[in-house]
């Protein structure tokens, strides 16, 4: 199984490194992070570069995809490259999946037409625009489309995939493995849980309209 992992200028970089850590340890798979040109590409702040090996024309048939979000992928959102790329990657993918606000770039190249999805709470609403049905669940699966809430939830996604392609004892393991047992200091993770004046703070800062 190829897994190919979508990088883009200014991307999250927990929303690519997390399925990274979980569903790159499929039995026997080779995970590749593409971009639209091979090379250094720099996550959000700029600290951060991950090193796509192919670009995007030469990965032609993954397996499996994965679109992580991040401030860049408002600038994403009306490239012909990367969305002509998703639309034949898909064609034949067995799973087409996102983190975050990448679930923006998927229903941008009309994948998510009718069908569940979710993305960071603060860009929920902007699924409606292309026709998705937004959830403010963590994971979403319908069909071979699994998309992830904000973020950390993109390690949920991968456990969660694990499972469905090599079986729940895998998937445990691997959980086990990277010690994933979530104990925060604080039940704030949600805009259900935070501070009401948390919530509405982010809210007028997000670059994403709210109605």
């Amino acid at each position: 199984m190829q897994i190919a992992v979508v990088l883009f200028d200014r991307f999250t970089a927990l929303d690519a490194v997390g399925p990274y850590e979980t569903l790159g340890r499929l039995p026997g798979a080779e995970t590749v992070f593409v971009a639209e040109q091979a090379g250094p590409v720099r996550n959000e702040s700029g600290t951060l570069a991950l090193t796509a090996d192919r670009a995007l024309a030469e990965v032609a048939r993954p397996d499996l995809v994965v679109v992580p979000g991040g401030p860049g992928q408002s600038a994403q959102m009306e490239n012909p490259v990367l969305l002509d790329w998703l639309r034949a990657a898909d064609a034949t993918s067995a799973w087409t999946t996102s983190v975050c606000t990448g679930s923006l770039l998927l229903a941008a190249a009309g994948l998510l037409r009718g069908r569940r999805a979710t993305s960071h709470w603060l860009a929920l609403n902007e699924l409606k625009r292309f026709g998705a049905e937004p959830t403010g669940e963590r994971v979403v699966t319908d069909g071979k489309y699994v998309t992830a809430a904000g973020v950390s939830s993109g390690i949920d996604m991968g456990l969660t995939l694990l499972g469905r392609i090599a079986g729940d004892e895998h998937a445990q393991a691997v959980q086990l493995l990277t010690e994933y047992d979530p104990q925060p200091p604080y039940d704030a993770g949600s805009p259900e849980k935070a501070p009401a004046r948390l919530v509405e703070r982010l809210r007028e800062r997000s670059r994403f309209t709210q109605v």
